[in-house]
């Protein structure tokens, strides 16, 4: 096989639409304001006990940074923290490796676990094990 065979269908390929760099800087998508909510982490049992007193219902993810489905299900949430209709939910995580006695004191058997907090109270309103999003979705939605 000739190298010009070679060179020609490179130069071809480099003319194509599907190699045109024009069109991929049109798809790009900007936002100039940043985004409304996000997902707090949690580094002590302090700061989990003041966030109880501030905010009305507080969603919370007990996670492990060696479990596959708490790093599957991460990025759904911090979406979730960004929806209008989820606005009045304080998003929260802690690693159950770093707070043990939070995590002992709550109750974790399994991550990840997600907790809704009402009102101040220190016990869970409800509770979800697993990384199920349909699931995930209906506990936001029943305690918006």
């Amino acid at each position: 096989m000739s190298t010009n065979f070679l060179r020609a269908a490179r130069s071809t390929f480099r003319h194509t639409a599907v190699y045109n760099p024009s069109h991929f800087a049109s798809t790009r998508h900007f936002h100039s304001t940043s985004p409304k909510m996000t997902v707090h982490n949690i580094l002590s049992t302090e700061a989990f006990k003041e966030a109880l007193k501030e905010h009305k219902t507080i969603m919370l993810d007990c996670f492990a940074t060696w479990c596959g489905p708490c790093k599957a299900i991460a990025p759904i949430l911090a979406n979730h923290s960004n929806e209008e209709q989820f606005k009045d939910i304080f998003f929260a995580k802690i690693d159950v490796d770093d707070l043990p006695e939070l995590s002992q004191e709550l109750g974790i058997t399994a991550m990840p676990t997600f907790m809704i907090f009402k009102d101040g109270e220190m016990a869970p309103a409800e509770k979800l094990v697993g990384a199920n999003p349909n699931a995930l979705v209906a506990l936001l939605k029943k305690h918006t």
